[in-house]
């Protein structure tokens, strides 16, 4: 069946079994993951009275493996089939967040069990992300890449609107121990997803599997590096990751103790905030189509990165709109061009070398989240919180210069085929 025919109708990409069961299970333990962006932090400050510092280290904890194993992990997966890889790493991440739901219940939660559980699911992420997103050209027509990453980022958007609003609910009614079960639960839902997938896979991905794996990491490496339009994209990225990490972990802390916001009342402005999320994703191939996708990828980043010096002015009240309108603007314009960004990735790189490139692409620009997480945490105590929200929301502002220098400024859409080899 051809790209257009699997477009028809009102559910689009949806009415694909395939693709519906994926997204469906993702979405659903995108729910979780917003629940426990709220509860595990709650946990550390409530439960452990942990310092800003001590936060700080707890959120790096979650994006360190990708220091550690994202390079090998994207090599494995070249050789690998991705679907199982998807389903074990759900497994894992139930298992890890229902222990510290167990610990939370019985009183015996520790701030190194939530150390351990932080750094335990983050290498299952590694492992999850760099599948899913090589895995999606298996299940998608490449005509159908750009409408599936733009359901698939619409959903997650929608996940970060329902999943924080509703762990603040889960805290003020249940407690804190509810919410991770919760999260457990939605990642056996979407192991069962997975397994329901009949889409097949082939295991010999060419003459790039039997290579050793430091030359397969070093290829995709290079790759990116050379690239023109991959090597400005990473580098972005990578800014704009680290910014994002330390306003996203302070954010949480700098409501409940300088702002003084409740735990529904924090759930609520976050989930708002990540309604911009659901825009960012509904305008991106709208914008793709009017000005090009290279095009709208730059007038999303300068248009909407600086708003996000909003946030910083938020006070109790009607200054709370402060925070909203910030988060929300910024948020619509990173989901738009991800959208764009990853499906421009899957359609450019070969499918042969697509799980290294992705695995090489997210360790840099998951590189220097841990580094932003923890001089966050580090700048909480030192020059407090609202001045670490200044800081924060000013690395976050101008990242779209990087693009603006970079050969996207030249061209009205994003190529669909390298014009190098990874050989």
């Amino acid at each position: 069946m051809t790209g257009a025919a699997q477009r028809a109708g009102f559910w689009g990409v949806l009415a694909q079994r395939d693709f519906r069961l994926l997204w469906t299970g993702d979405a659903v333990s995108g729910i979780g993951n917003g629940v426990t962006t709220v509860v595990l932090p709650l946990i550390a400050l409530r439960e452990l009275e942990a310092s800003n510092f001590q936060i700080g280290v707890l959120a790096s904890a979650v994006w360190l493996p990708w220091l550690i194993v994202g390079l090998p992990a994207g090599a494995w997966i070249d050789r690998l089939r991705r679907r199982p890889i998807m389903m074990i790493a759900n497994a894992a991440c139930a298992v890890l967040f229902a222990s510290v739901a167990i610990a939370g219940l019985m009183g015996a939660v520790t701030y190194s069990h939530l150390l351990l559980v932080a750094l335990l699911t983050g290498t299952a992420t590694v492992f999850f992300q760099a599948a899913y997103h090589a895995y999606l050209p298996t299940v998608l027509a490449e005509t159908d890449l750009v409408e599936g990453n733009s359901k698939i980022q619409g959903a997650e958007a929608a996940t970060r609107v329902i999943g924080p609003s509703f762990g603040g609910l889960l805290v003020a009614t249940v407690g804190l121990a509810a919410g991770l079960l919760v999260d457990a639960f939605t990642f056996v839902f979407c192991f069962v997803c997975i397994c329901l997938i009949r889409a097949q896979e082939t295991v010999d991905r060419g003459l790039g599997a039997r290579e050793p794996l430091r030359r397969q990491i070093a290829l995709g490496l290079r790759f990116v590096a050379v690239d023109p339009y991959l090597r400005p994209i990473v580098v972005y990225g990578t800014l704009l990751n680290f910014g994002l990490a330390g306003y996203t972990t302070i954010q949480i802390v700098f409501l409940e103790k300088t702002v003084g916001v409740g735990e529904f009342g924090l759930g609520l402005l976050l989930a708002i905030a990540g309604v911009g999320g659901i825009v960012g994703s509904m305008i991106a191939r709208p914008l793709g189509r009017r000005f090009g996708t290279a095009r709208s990828v730059l007038i999303c980043q300068l248009v909407t990165g600086p708003f996000v010096l909003l946030a910083p002015l938020t006070t109790y009240g009607a200054g709370l709109l402060w925070f909203c309108a910030g988060g929300m603007v910024m948020i619509a314009g990173v989901v738009s061009c991800n959208v764009v960004l990853g499906s421009f990735r899957q359609s450019y790189c070969p499918p042969d070398r697509l799980g290294r490139v992705v695995a090489t692409s997210m360790f840099l620009l998951h590189s220097t989240i841990p580094l932003g997480a923890l001089l966050a945490g580090f700048l909480g105590d030192l020059v407090g919180l609202r001045g670490t929200m200044w800081i924060m929301a000013g690395l976050i502002a101008p990242c779209g210069l990087v693009l603006l220098l970079s050969p996207l400024r030249g061209v009205r859409d994003l190529p669909s085929r390298p014009a190098i080899s990874l050989r």
